[in-house]
């Protein structure tokens, strides 16, 4: 009598707790709840409603609740400064309520961004600003799925996106916040992640508990299940064997967005489970689940064996030839990632080279005599076993051109990208190697846009590159510049892939 009596106060505490999310629930797609510090404030990605920015068919607005003492308000739209017609969701809130970290880029216009990463707003009296943009190196989602968790004691954003060393679709990833900068993001392992998916990922306060949802494991209940699993040590690749949260979270519908809140002594994530189809919040109140502590040394050797035994290695080969006559030519190439590897041409210009097939690099092609090359080499997946490539070298000439492919810019801004820099910084060794070679650097836009607009963009564009040369040690009488807006097309302006091509900046040799 007593056990059932115990039994039906937890019941109606837990049915009570629930009711809180009432007028918060409804018949559209509630995702990424996210709690501020004092428990004042809910902010909720709210899907296919059709007061988004991009109605009923927009993947997610955010929307705002908040507490009013017993339960949690129906919720108003975020507004248009925080919304556009994109994935738009909360990945953190500092603990002074005043900084929103955000999924996803934001462009000025109010389109939909061309790059990818995070962003920031700061509150202000008239409300929250403009979201920055906050730039990632290497970072990449091929996924139109972006989840994840911004942690402000930890500084680092532990997130789920289909990237490079993907074991399937989405797996996890942690970037981290290290002297004024983001660090390239390190993928958590084969032990957390599968060839399936695995979403939603957040950690608990002090860092040392991953949560996560994940349809790549057979203990699910259903579609989608919410796991737990103990970061072992600093490197963020060795965890203890993940843990299913059970019934009380696990259902044969689709549980996601799974986030602890001990300062409020509980936990809220979304499920489909009654519903009517979509994710309502739920709360947690329960004990974690313990660990699997016993043979979770074992398991993460077998992993880490496991894991360096799938760093697949690709064949490179091919030719570097002059760019005017197309004859070979003896070249050194340079392929930099975390580590460098170096393939010399032969006097025909054939090379060959096996690297691993897992990483960004940033290819160089030098030879005396010749403009340096740059470029980027992005393999992503395991699967290619060898791989062609082809350089073309121009002779160091009056009048030779080249494009800076891998030299971008936020939209809209003088703002270089992170990955631009390594191709400059062959440019600087090519001018400090070639003492007596003088360039003129040409900015281009496409013709979106004022006229007017664009050529000032451009020449700013310029000027900021310069800048940096000069920054280099480069003397600046060497360098001049000027922004040409979209008056000198290279492609059609009919499509964005097209446009791209347009968007671009060169140097001219002038003087050598």
């Amino acid at each position: 009598m007593k056990t059932r009596f115990v039994f039906l106060v937890l019941l109606l505490f837990i049915t009570a707790a629930q009711a809180q999310f009432n007028r918060v629930n409804s018949g559209s797609d509630e995702q990424c709840p996210v709690i501020s510090a004092d428990g004042k404030t809910l902010f909720l990605t709210v899907a296919n409603h059709a007061q988004n920015v991009g109605g009923l068919k927009d993947p997610g607005d955010i929307w705002i609740s908040v507490w009013t003492g017993t339960e949690w308000s129906a919720p108003v739209h975020g507004g248009l400064t925080l919304n556009n017609r994109g994935y738009n969701g909360v990945a953190g809130i500092s603990k002074s309520g005043n900084e929103l970290f955000l999924f996803n880029h934001y462009a000025k216009s109010g389109e939909l961004p061309t790059t990818q990463g995070i962003s920031v707003s700061i509150r202000s009296n008239a409300g929250w600003t403009a979201p920055k943009n906050i730039t990632i190196p290497y970072f990449r989602n091929k996924s139109e799925h972006i989840s994840g968790q911004w942690h402000e004691d930890m500084q680092v954003f532990v997130f789920a996106a289909e990237s490079y060393n993907t074991l399937g679709a989405e797996d996890l990833y942690v970037s981290f916040y290290l002297e004024g900068r983001w660090s390239e993001p390190t993928h958590l392992g084969n032990l957390v992640n599968t060839p399936l998916q695995e979403m939603s990922p957040s950690l608990s306060a002090d860092g040392k508990f991953l949560f996560f949802a994940s349809n790549g494991r057979r203990a699910g209940s259903g579609s989608f299940d919410i796991y737990m699993s103990e970061r072992l040590d600093d490197t963020w690749k060795n965890w203890s064997i993940p843990v299913n949260m059970g019934a009380t979270v696990n259902t044969d519908g689709r549980e996601l967005y799974f986030r602890k809140f001990e300062n409020l002594n509980q936990a809220i994530f979304t499920s489909t489970n009654n519903s009517d189809g979509y994710g309502d919040i739920r709360t947690f109140y329960e004990k974690l689940p313990e660990v699997q502590r016993v043979d979770t040394l074992l398991k993460i050797t077998e992993a880490k064996r496991e894991y360096k035994d799938a760093i697949k290695r690709v064949k490179l080969s091919g030719r570097v030839t002059n760019s005017k006559t197309g004859k070979g030519i003896p070249a050194r190439l340079i392929f930099k990632s975390d580590s460098t590897y170096i393939a010399e041409a032969s006097s025909n210009g054939e090379y060959i080279l096996t690297i691993p097939s897992t990483r960004i690099y940033t290819i160089e092609v030098e030879n005396k005599g010749y403009i340096n090359l740059a470029e980027r080499l992005d393999i992503h997946t395991f699967e290619l076993a060898s791989l062609e490539m082809n350089f073309k070298l121009q002779p160091i000439e009056v009048g030779a051109s080249v494009n800076l492919k891998s030299v971008l810019f936020e939209l809209g801004t003088t703002e270089l990208l992170e990955e631009s820099y390594a191709e400059l910084n062959v440019v600087v060794d090519f001018l400090n190697n070639n003492p007596k070679v003088e360039i003129e650097l040409e900015g281009h836009t496409d013709n979106r846009g004022d006229r007017v607009k664009n050529v000032l963009l451009s020449q700013q564009r310029v000027e900021k590159i310069k800048a940096y040369l000069v920054s280099k040690g480069i003397n600046s009488k060497r360098i001049r510049g000027k922004g040409f807006g979209g008056s000198r097309p290279i492609a059609t302006n009919d499509s964005e892939e097209a446009r791209k091509l347009n968007r671009r900046v060169e140097f001219r040799i002038i003087k050598n």
